[in-house]
């Protein structure tokens, strides 16, 4: 039984990267993400979002959902 549910969206951009990419994103998730999620502190800052990046992405809905 799946643990997770991935959306279109992250389908979409995960199909779009490079293989190169793909391992790249595969090591993160990996190596940094998921041990940080079990350890229940807060990420790391190399895993943060930054401030430039997320005003970027105002405009954008983070939940699908808002669209409908």
């Amino acid at each position: 039984m799946p643990t997770f549910e991935t959306c279109p969206r992250f389908t979409t951009d995960l199909q779009h990267l490079t293989p190169a990419q793909r391992r790249c994103f595969r090591h993160v998730v990996l190596d940094t993400f998921v041990p940080d999620l079990r350890t229940g502190r807060p990420f790391r800052p190399g895993l943060r979002e930054t401030r430039r990046f997320a005003e970027s992405r105002r405009t954008e809905h983070a939940n699908p959902a808002i669209d409908r």
